[in-house]
């Protein structure tokens, strides 16, 4: 079954309305046909199934059939910094981020980073990259649609992190496994997260510092070095474990206190 995303102004009076780009890949690409069977997320926790009734004045009209509370969703918005890559490692990351739960990926572009991109190759990235955070979200299940935004700096990158509850930025050089495991540990449901990944080669020692100063954290992955396509999804898996364990702890009432403090 076909999967769609909407705002949730489209859903009316039993209705959903489909247009723009998604009318055209309707109608001209996959060629659905009235009676035809999708799935349409409102950008919630529902999930409708609709009939295809009909296209009219450049909209699809569809039939809601019934809808089913879903939660597909972690607890938590975790926002994925990510190091501008070589070659096409960008859009492998994006894929598994959005499959791993994340709310957003925006390319960073730090001192190491090899890629440069003028304006006009960005608009062009950046419309390729949401395409597969959308296909993937489908994928996946997600009810609701990640994205990808602009490049930004590292300077701006920091300081678009100050608004986040939790601020990780896993670095080669940090010891402490303990240490690591208390600052995740600490983070609950409902919290906000920015995870900072370096690009091939890791930061400069002065971006570290810069993080530092901005109140973000650093944490050791273990003792291996991750290439930068590994190293956000490592941590993003643990997070996506941790956090829905939480959330059905919650929800069950048998939550316990760890020894390092944390409520698991």
């Amino acid at each position: 079954m076909h999967h769609f995303f909407v705002d949730r102004s489209q859903v009316r009076e039993g209705k959903i309305i489909i247009e723009n780009s998604d009318f055209n890949h309707m109608k001209n690409v996959l060629r659905i046909r009235q009676g035809e069977k999708l799935r349409v997320s409102d950008g919630g926790n529902t999930a409708y199934t609709c009939e295809l009734e009909e296209y009219k004045d450049h909209i699809a009209v569809c039939t809601i059939l019934g809808k089913e509370e879903a939660y597909s969703e972690l607890p938590s918005k975790i926002y994925l910094f990510q190091g501008l890559p070589k070659a096409d490692k960008m859009e492998l990351i994006i894929q598994k981020a959005v499959e791993l739960g994340v709310t957003a990926v925006i390319p960073v572009m730090t001192s190491r980073s090899v890629v440069k991109l003028d304006k006009k190759k960005e608009e062009g990235k950046c419309k390729r990259w949401n395409s597969i955070a959308e296909s993937a979200a489908k994928q996946s299940g997600r009810l609701v649609l990640p994205r990808v935004e602009q490049v930004m700096s590292f300077q701006e990158a920091v300081v678009r992190m100050e608004a986040l509850t939790h601020r990780l930025i896993p670095y080669e050089l940090c010891e402490g496994m303990e240490e690591t495991r208390r600052r995740i540990g600490v983070i609950r449901p409902g919290e906000s997260i920015g995870i900072m990944i370096g690009p091939e080669g890791g930061f400069e020692k002065e971006e570290i510092t810069c993080a530092l100063e901005h109140g973000i954290e650093p944490i050791t992955l273990g003792g291996r070095i991750l290439r930068t396509e590994t190293a956000g999804m490592s941590l993003l898996s643990v997070l996506m474990f941790l956090l829905d364990q939480k959330q059905n702890n919650s929800e069950n009432g048998c939550e316990r206190e760890n020894i390092d403090g944390s409520i698991s």
